[in-house]
């Protein structure tokens, strides 16, 4: 018997996702751009920005990112190193507070504003009920984060090397079988540089690939946990799935899916 979990949602090997800060108004035609070429992507809010002017107004949230995830940047954009530890609690639970409010559903990721973190402060965020947060580090890799606290992006949009990084993250790699692409930035440089060629053609290069879940920070987040909480047999012939989260894994070279808060023998014998 060989398991090997090494497939995201409907037994893709890969995942894709985006990750942009701040709300400014031009995440309109960055949503219109992702819904267009069926991408999945996370906005990060800053929730006392919403309504100023170049930002998204509180009342469009829920229509404007249906489909995708809204996501905490702390309500004023501060360095969480920089304030106290209870102004950091502060900003994050205010601003959870006001886009819960605007986008109807739980928020539980987050990225840091100009990517400042440390370990008391990753501690903060846990206590407010972060499960995750993105960093400023671009790495051009594609394994999953130890912690999701810690989780350093692919690259940032205006990497050159971006469709070669691409190329690389769909290629099968048995050394790092769940493969995830994370590209972030802000809506508004594209404005700035008069560049919305990069992520238009971007996103028509990543469409369509049969073996790549697009998908949002939280929902990558969940599966991965979801993956790492799974339960296995001795002889490795019985997997218990006790999320709410369905898994999928490779069983003797076959797909196999195994649902949400079940038990799945592949003993033969039973």
């Amino acid at each position: 018997m060989r398991i090997i979990f090494d497939r995201f949602k409907n037994g893709c090997k890969c995942a894709l996702t985006f990750s942009y800060d701040d709300g400014n108004v031009a995440d309109r035609r960055l949503v219109e751009i992702f819904n267009k070429y069926g991408m999945k992507a996370t906005f990060h809010l800053n929730s006392a920005r919403l309504g100023r002017d170049g930002s998204i107004k509180a009342e469009e949230v829920k229509k404007l990112y249906a489909g995708h995830e809204v996501s905490c940047h702390m309500v004023n954009h501060p360095h969480p190193t920089r304030i106290p530890f209870a102004s950091v609690a502060a900003e994050i639970m205010n601003d959870r507070r006001a886009l819960e409010s605007a986008c109807g559903y739980v928020v539980r990721g987050m990225s840091y504003p100009y990517g400042s973190h440390n370990e008391d402060v990753i501690t903060v965020l846990r206590a407010c009920g972060m499960e995750y947060s993105r960093t400023t580090r671009a790495t051009e890799w594609f394994a999953p984060p130890d912690d999701f606290m810690y989780w350093h992006p692919t690259c940032h949009h205006r990497n050159p090397k971006l469709h070669e990084l691409f190329d690389k993250f769909v290629t099968p790699n048995h050394h790092a079988p769940l493969q995830i692409m994370n590209v972030w930035g802000h809506s508004y440089e594209f404005d700035q540089s008069d560049n919305w060629h990069i992520i238009e053609d971007f996103c028509k290069y990543a469409t369509g690939h049969d073996n790549v879940w697009y998908a949002t920070n939280i929902e990558i987040c969940d599966y991965i946990n979801a993956v790492r909480r799974l339960a296995v047999s001795v002889d490795g012939d019985v997997v218990h799935n006790p999320s709410g989260v369905d898994v999928w894994a490779t069983v003797n070279d076959e797909c196999v899916k195994i649902p949400a808060g079940s038990t799945v023998s592949f003993r033969k014998d039973i």
